[in-house]
Order: structure tokens, then sequence, then C-alpha cells
């Protein structure tokens, strides 16, 4: 039996599971959680994942985790052919940890600093501070990728696929300016050329009506 993903389309960090799972060839069980009517809160989600957060993925035998970085990290390592995604060479694999941590730590929660209030509070714009603060990311990744045709180095992994959710996102809040950061540009082109962004697309796409309503 396939493992469980608890989620929702539209997440950046539930994309990037669905990127991962969809290169490594992963079937998943995809249960759809309605957070408006905060079916996450409910007692039988909190005995899964106490932090109440999506994604989260139970294995067959029970094995739970959650966190999008943790999943991505654990099923490439039990399910993938091999190491590439995920490479065992510590040095290699310190970059990728380092380009998750700074997804993890810096970019999605931009995405959450300007999603927020206009969700649940109805803002109408977005503030200068806050398209700067998503420019000064593109930034980081300009120089990320310097020398690089992918975010950890020559070969694409799961940093990539981490940060294709999260920057398709802002990239909707605050368009990529190609003359700036042309290799950020070229970079999320190539990434929606992979066989594995079409699992990017469906919630990336609903995402862009939410904001769209949101806004106008």
């Amino acid at each position: 039996m396939a493992p469980t993903l608890y989620m929702v389309h539209p997440s950046p960090p539930v994309r990037a599971v669905l990127i991962t799972a969809k290169a490594i060839g992963l079937n998943l069980i995809e249960k759809e959680l309605n957070l408006a009517e905060g079916e996450h809160l409910k007692s039988e989600f909190l005995k899964i994942n106490p932090q109440h957060t999506v994604p989260t993925l139970v294995e067959e035998n029970g094995f739970t985790v959650w966190d999008s970085h943790a999943i991505m990290t654990f099923i490439v390592s039990k399910y993938g052919s091999d190491d590439t995604l995920y490479p065992k060479d510590l040095n290699k694999r310190a970059i990728v940890d380092q380009r998750l941590h700074f997804e993890s730590g810096m970019v999605f929660p931009r995405v959450l600093r300007i999603v927020g209030p206009i969700v649940r509070s109805g803002k109408k714009t977005i503030d200068q501070e806050d398209i700067d603060s998503v420019n000064e990311v593109y930034k980081f990744l300009e120089a990320f990728l310097n020398g690089r045709p992918w975010m950890a180095g020559n070969n694409i992994t799961v940093a990539d696929y981490s940060l294709i959710g999260s920057i398709s996102t802002l990239h909707v809040l605050v368009p990529i300016d190609a003359q700036n950061y042309p290799q950020v540009n070229a970079w999320l082109k190539k990434a929606e050329k992979l066989p594995e962004y079409a699992a990017n697309q469906k919630g990336l796409d609903m995402f862009k009506e939410m904001i769209k309503s949101k806004l106008s």
C-alpha cells in the first residue's frame, strides 16, 4: 500500500513533496484536508501530527513524518533508485541541506508574510518592503546559481524541488525580473520543462486563482 500524504494542493511545501514523489515514481494516497473548516485541528489529525501542519506523510506501518524537507529526503532515501537527488557524499549533501534550510528559513517565511494578510485580512496590495524582501531572495539565488545549472550543483536535487514550490509561488506575487536575475529566471523556465513539474502545476494554478480573486 502506498504512503498517505495529508495535504492541500496550493501549499508550496506540499507541491515540493509531490514533485519529488513524481520524480522517483512514488505513488501517494493523497488525502486533502479542508483547512478552512479546521480539519487539521481535529483530534484524529492531531494524533497523527500535533503540529497540525501539511504536508504530513504516513507510511503503511504507521511511521509518520512532517515538514516537507524531512519528507522529501526520507522518500528519496527510501524509495529513490540512487542518491542523485540527495547525495550520500557529505560535501554535496551539505550544499543540498544548506539550500533546504535557506528555503525553510528565508524563502517560505516570505511567502507566508505576503499571503497571510491577503487571505486572512483581505489586504489588497503588496508592500514595497515585502517586494524588496522577495527580491533579496532572488539576489541570493542568483549567487547560488553562479556557475551552476541547478541550485546545489550540476545535478537536480531535492533542493531544486523544494525551491520550485516556493519560488514559483513568489513569482506569482513578485515576478522575477529577468534582467536583474537572469539565472533565476532561466532556472525556473528550465524547471517548468521537467516532467515532474506537472505535480506543481495544479496547486500553483489554484494558488494563482485564489490570489487573483483576493486582490481584484
